[in-house]
């Protein structure tokens, strides 16, 4: 079965502010959806809507057909939605185990998922007795990664997950989303670096002022390096540079 994540026409709102107009995305199974955009264009907002932890006013959640949208927050991750939020908001004070143990708990899925984390991430083996707090910037986001894993999930969403990290770590949760793609997961992304984005999405959506302005196959931004300068302001010489990378 290939998996399908549908966001149709999420409106949302900070107080008298609106946050989202409109959204609309499709994550499909196997393939890696990106949402570019610049600082406060709305990206955060709109995974944090389709989780639940921001009530949209409007608009339809559908995973494989079902209707999410009035599920609360809690009721999301149970059908199948993996999240690894921006900051990583692992619990501290618990241990790389217990923290798993949280995302296996979340859906009762097995052991699968786990073990698939620790075969990309074995220093969090290695790690399990440590709190969660004590470990690298790095090590927090593979465990955060991990975490989301543990509930074999038919779809993840992932933001800005490489953000201040060595590029040893980045290697790593670069490796980790291929491979969930690889199984048949879709993945949506929201990465501020585009260099990145392009050397692993399938499609990019670019988002500014809580509005999808445009959605791309890589090939087409590869091919057209002007899209880039359009949506994201960088300058020819730097778009055509990433194009090519």
């Amino acid at each position: 079965m290939t998996h399908l994540l549908q966001v149709q026409n999420y409106t949302a709102f900070y107080g008298r502010s609106q946050a989202l107009r409109d959204v609309s995305l499709d994550v499909v199974g196997g393939e890696i959806l990106c949402l570019l955009g610049r600082n406060g264009a709305g990206k955060t907002t709109a995974l944090n809507a389709i989780m639940g932890t921001v009530k949209p006013a409007s608009g339809r959640l559908l995973l494989n057909g079902e209707n999410l949208f009035n599920l609360p927050a809690n009721q999301i991750p149970k059908r199948g939605i993996g999240y690894v939020p921006q900051g990583r908001k692992l619990f501290a004070e618990l241990t790389v185990k217990e923290n798993l143990d949280i995302g296996l708990q979340t859906r009762h899925a097995g052991t699968g998922g786990l073990e698939a984390a620790l075969t990309l991430f074995p220093i969090l083996r290695e790690r399990m007795k440590q709190r969660s707090g004590t470990l690298s910037g790095g090590e927090q986001t593979m465990l955060a990664v991990a975490r989301a894993m543990c509930i074999e999930p038919d779809i993840i969403m992932l933001d800005e997950p490489t953000e201040g990290l060595m590029p040893s770590a980045v290697a790593l949760i670069r490796q980790a989303v291929v491979a969930l793609r690889a199984k048949g997961v879709g993945v949506l992304l929201v990465e501020q670096r585009v260099d990145a984005v392009l050397s692993v999405a399938d499609t990019v959506a670019f988002m500014d002022h809580g509005e999808i302005k445009g959605v791309y196959r890589v090939a087409e931004l590869r091919a057209d390096p002007s899209l880039l300068q359009r949506y994201l302001g960088i300058n020819e010489a730097s778009a055509q540079t990433m194009a090519k990378a």
